[in-house]
């Protein structure tokens, strides 16, 4: 039985027979990769020089010195860098676990010297390393250097001029299908396609992943396309700012465009469609200091899924159409920084999902939440404020505690403001609330609807005033919401629609390099639903 079927099995056995409970709907498994460790690489040191971790820990070296350094194992492992001019960084993925020596060839040898060792091993957990998206840490603040690295002028690979580059570089790509899958492990670079539609990195489902950072802070994607990667199109990892800017996934076997256990983010005026997960993703982050705008998601399993994402976080102003489910943000305890909250959804078109061409992942578990237009799972403190959610499958916007994977670590959901949507069209309900009583604090006010499960939702679970009216009356059908025979199988991931072309970064054979930082404030209260 998988984590995810172990939860789905705990939800059932908590659900009392008149009672519903959306349980377990986007459940993102940890991410490949992992952790991600920096090591300093300085004159002549690395810091730390002794670093415990489990399997599946991605190492970052990045060199912190004046000087040239490299990262060369003792005999028998199959790793290492070149040598690593000021600036730039390496990463690795240990998979399997043994003690590991290495050293810098210009200033040590095995043992002696700038010598330093790893240890990894199943006795360490998680929790030994203090995830990135957690703290008060500052936003990066990077210049851009002025140096351009072209591709394939320069440079005949993406990651030959990534490699190259050091921070504050940008890596200018032009038009032409790029057979790679690229890792940036460097801090503050900039890599941008001259031509959006025509600067296609392709994975010709071989490669995991189109462009990955690892630990790297500032660093910006803009202007490109991801295809038919069997993991993700554009990733972040482990890092402090990002930004992916008018890119384009599609068909991609994980996630589209995703961030993890990251802060100070921003992915805009970008398109995702056909992943068997979420087309857009944050996850593992509290506060994320994240924003979510002008972008489209479609033909997806889930348009977003956020698990473990609140504080700061901003979904705004897009489009979420044609997934087998909208927006699912939610609290589980197979990622750190649970619950979810204090994230802000607003004036977005949240259309007719549940649609029978998206991708479909491997586990049913998530057909419970096939045809929702905006679910909120285990959620605190979110708002919901102005998105027009017309024509979604089985129900609108839906508010649900989550269980964990032990039957103690309930997730409830509380004092979640559901004010102002446009919901119509639904099989179901346009508005619920599954398993929450007023007592939660849980509210709903100034929406637009024709049904709703309780009955009279705005009176039972008002935002000002006191409850009237029974939370029993009219609740979800447990036969319409658990039946999951009549949903459509999905698509293969890989069948799903090709998009059409996307809109152009302006000036972006000419423009600058601008390192990712702190996203732009947006002030909330002058977004305005969609018509």
């Amino acid at each position: 039985m998988t984590r995810r079927a172990a939860a789905l099995a705990v939800a059932l056995a908590l659900v009392a027979p008149a009672t519903v409970l959306v349980a377990h709907p986007a459940a993102a498994r940890v991410p490949s990769g992992g952790a991600v460790i920096t090591i300093h690489v300085r004159d002549n040191t690395f810091s730390p020089a002794r670093l415990a971790v489990k399997p599946g820990t991605t190492v970052r070296w990045v060199n912190d010195g004046q000087n040239r350094h490299n990262v060369t194992p003792d005999a028998g492992h199959a790793f290492g860098s070149r040598n690593l001019a000021p600036g730039q960084s390496y990463a690795y993925t240990f998979p399997s676990a043994g003690n590991i020596g290495y050293f810098c060839t210009l200033h040590g040898a095995p043992g002696k010297g700038m010598h330093a060792t790893v240890s990894v091993g199943d006795n360490v957990g998680a929790s030994d390393v203090a995830p990135v998206g957690a703290g008060d840490a500052p936003a990066p603040r990077l210049g851009a250097s002025g140096r351009t690295i072209r591709v394939p002028r320069d440079a005949k690979t993406i990651q030959g001029a990534v490699d190259r580059a050091r921070p504050g570089d940008l890596v200018l790509v032009s038009p032409g299908v790029y057979h790679e899958s690229v890792t940036v492990a460097t801090t503050g670079i900039v890599i941008r396609g001259v031509d959006r539609n025509r600067t296609i990195l392709d994975g010709d489902f071989r490669e995991e992943n189109g462009i990955k950072v690892v630990g790297a802070d500032g660093v910006a994607v803009e202007n490109l396309t991801a295809r038919d990667y069997t993991e993700n199109g554009f990733y972040w990892d482990g890092v402090l700012g990002y930004r992916g800017a008018y890119l384009t996934a599609y068909r991609n076997g994980d996630y589209g465009i995703f961030a993890f256990d990251s802060q100070w983010g921003v992915f805009e005026h970008s398109y995702a469609s056909g992943s068997p997960d979420s087309g857009f993703y944050i996850g593992q982050c509290n506060p994320c200091h994240a924003l979510i705008t002008d972008v489209v998601s479609e033909f997806n399993q889930l348009g977003y899924s956020g698990t473990n994402a609140g504080g700061d976080l901003l979904i705004v102003r897009s489009v979420f159409r044609n997934n087998r489910t909208g927006v699912a943000p939610n609290s589980l305890d197979t990622e750190e920084l649970a619950p979810q909250g204090h994230a802000v959804i607003a004036g977005n078109l949240v259309e007719t999902n549940g649609s029978a061409d998206a991708a479909k992942g491997d586990e049913q578990i998530w057909d419970i939440v096939y045809g929702i237009g905006i679910v909120v799972v285990g959620g605190v403190d979110d708002q919901i404020l102005r998105n027009h959610l017309p024509g979604n499958a089985k129900a609108g916007i839906v508010i649900a505690p989550n269980p964990g994977l032990e039957a103690a670590e309930l997730y409830p959901a509380t004092g979640n403001v559901v004010l102002g949507n446009n919901v119509h069209g639904t099989q179901v309900a346009d508005l619920a609330a599954a398993l929450v009583t007023p007592a939660d604090r849980n509210c709903f006010a100034d929406n637009q609807y024709g049904t709703s499960a309780p009955k009279n939702i705005e009176q039972v679970m008002p935002c000002t005033g006191a409850s009237v009216g029974d939370p029993n009356d009219g609740a979800l059908p447990v036969d319409k919401f658990y039946d999951t025979s009549q949903n459509p199988p999905g698509r293969d991931y890989r069948d799903t629609p090709v998009p059409p072309a996307q809109r152009q970064m302006p000036g972006a054979s000419t423009a600058k390099a601008r390192p990712a930082g702190a996203p732009r404030k947006v002030d909330v209260a002058t977004i305005t639903r969609p018509g």
